[in-house]
């Protein structure tokens, strides 16, 4: 099952279609995040009148303070300490990773999967027209706004009247804190849902990102801890990080310099970091694909390095 996994990072096509809001904390100083003792949003981030999840859940948990792994230097270095932070999205449209939204009305279509045993049956509120991500993972976000569900493919492809064809699909109630079954993919290599963990350019030009983000690493070991449900590799290797291992840019880290875009992502990630979801190049962080990227403003996020992480004390280890 975790070889169709294995891959290298994709790019997208598409245009985004996307609203937020919800209110925010705001910070107490230039670098440092407002709720800085670990606690949990008040309220959920909010995408097409939907909350993302419930306030207390992991991807919404502010882990500024939580404690830092016994083995966070190891998992590190794996990665790349010398490597650098690149945003996997920018104004070239080919880039980053599409998604739609559609009215509760919108036709169900037929599903077919090749690892039916892990995915959700169809029907899917698949518009023919669903942008699909370019590239080799071909990924299909689709929100359904008016039940507040999340359906997510991997590999997708239209088959017309016969509906779409896709490696896996997965459903999230974003009013729920359910995890997909323990061992389950999901159209994610970790079992995660991918847009809650986009940069999303509504979210960075309103000045606060309250969510943890997505990124990949080039290898994995066969291992997963939750909020992921699943592995993506055969290397037992215990220094390489398991899939939802999460990292955090340090505290001491100054972001000083950085302005704009750049500078609320990087707030993001000190606040409430990211999670490994996914095999491709190290330190890729995933963005939603939309052409009114600045790519100068992003830029300056290629200057961060990988030792700027810590890894936050991970829960259970699952093999």
């Amino acid at each position: 099952m975790w070889r169709h996994w294995c891959r290298s990072v994709a790019v997208a096509a598409g245009a985004a279609v996307l609203a937020c809001g919800g209110g925010g904390a705001g910070t107490t100083g230039p670098d440092t995040p407002a709720s800085a003792g670990g606690a949990l949003n008040t309220t959920s981030p909010v995408l097409m009148g939907c909350p993302v999840f419930p306030a207390d859940n992991p991807w919404n948990r502010d882990v500024s303070a939580d404690a830092v792994d016994p083995r966070s230097d190891v998992y590190i270095a794996s990665i790349g300490a010398g490597r650098f932070l690149h945003p996997d999205f920018g104004s070239d449209p080919t880039y980053g990773i599409p998604w739609t939204s559609v009215p509760g009305t919108q036709p169900r279509v037929p599903m077919s999967f090749d690892f039916d045993d892990e995915s959700d049956p169809g029907p899917y509120p698949f518009p023919p027209n669903a942008p699909v991500e370019a590239g080799g993972d071909r990924h299909v976000l689709v929100l359904d706004r008016d039940a507040c569900q999340l359906y997510e493919t991997f590999d997708s492809e239209l088959l017309g009247a016969a509906g779409w064809r896709c490696g896996s699909g997965a459903k999230f109630d974003l009013r729920s804190n359910a995890l997909r079954p323990d061992g389950w993919t999901s159209a994610d290599a970790a079992g995660l849902p991918i847009l809650p963990g986009l940069v999303r350019r509504d979210e960075v030009l309103a000045g606060e990102i309250r969510h943890a983000l997505r990124f990949t690493v080039r290898r994995t070991q066969r291992a997963y801890v939750h909020p992921a449900t699943h592995f993506a590799s055969s290397d037992t290797n215990p220094d390489l990080p398991p899939m939802g291992l999460r990292v955090r840019l340090k505290a001491s880290y100054d972001i000083g310099r950085f302005t704009g875009p750049a500078r609320v992502i990087l707030l993001a990630l000190k606040r409430y970091g990211m999670f490994v979801a996914d095999n491709g190049s190290d330190w890729f962080i995933s963005g939603e694909t939309n052409t009114a990227w600045n790519d100068d403003e992003l830029e300056p996020l290629k200057t961060v390095p990988g030792s700027a992480f810590e890894v936050v004390r991970l829960g259970e280890i699952r093999r």
